[in-house]
């Protein structure tokens, strides 16, 4: 399924049939299914972990303050949300935004990597722990792989694997936004077929602190262990 217009349509097709998924107890929480969102032909696709609040009530991922600052990263590399496809290990809002559980995420790693598959993105950035270890099917920590490139295979489509933290990281710690900066400065070569430059030490962070902004309908704290 090479022709760019049948994979598109097959991939719409899958997504109208995930929104009435029921393999998990999840279904029975969510408001709704979050399959994806993007340019489905995109160079570039970002995996996060889960739904939040927000994104459970849109239906679109990463449109919290997580999401804004995702933008915000992407527009310093000179790329824009819809040149991107952005989705996440799990297609529905784990009750409270606790981590992802294992039989959660097997029962929805099935669309994931049909996604890529019909997506055929060059370059996919991990977000965090959970998508980083599904994708590089190792249980080594984002610490110890962030910002190294991997070359992976997901059925025919051959993809740079490249591990970063997840946004939410840093709003809770801001010395992570540097780090996640010098990352993000590392995909335009990758894109471009080339290594990415050494990735950048993480600089030592005394205890977190809280950088989010009080608004009248203040986005749940996320309770997600595997950010870092």
């Amino acid at each position: 399924m090479a022709d760019v217009q049948s994979r598109r349509q097959e991939l719409d097709r899958r997504h109208t049939e995930w929104m009435s998924c029921e393999k998990c107890a999840l279904s029975q929480t969510r408001t709704q299914v979050v399959v994806g969102s993007g340019d489905p032909d995109a160079d570039l696709m970002f995996v996060g972990e889960a739904p939040g609040f927000h994104e459970d009530k849109q239906g679109i991922p990463f449109v919290g303050q997580a999401g804004k600052l995702l933008e915000t990263l992407l527009e310093e590399i000179g790329l824009s949300r819809d040149q991107v496809f952005i989705a996440n290990v799990l297609k529905c809002r784990p009750p409270g935004n606790r981590d992802p559980q294992f039989d959660e995420i097997e029962a929805c790693q099935g669309k994931l990597f049909a996604q890529i598959q019909l997506i055929q993105p060059l370059v996919i950035c991990t977000l965090g722990n959970f998508s980083t270890k599904l994708l590089s099917g190792s249980q080594t920590g984002i610490t110890r792989v962030r910002g190294r490139a991997q070359t992976h295979l997901f059925g025919a489509v051959s993809v740079q694997l490249y591990p970063s933290y997840h946004p939410a990281a840093a709003l809770y710690t801001p010395a992570m936004l540097e780090t996640l900066r010098s990352d993000f400065a590392s995909i335009p070569a990758l894109l471009a077929g080339e290594a990415a430059a050494p990735p950048q030490p993480v600089a030592p962070t005394a205890e977190p602190i809280p950088v989010l902004v009080a608004t009248a309908a203040p986005e749940p704290e996320p309770a997600q262990l595997g950010l870092f």
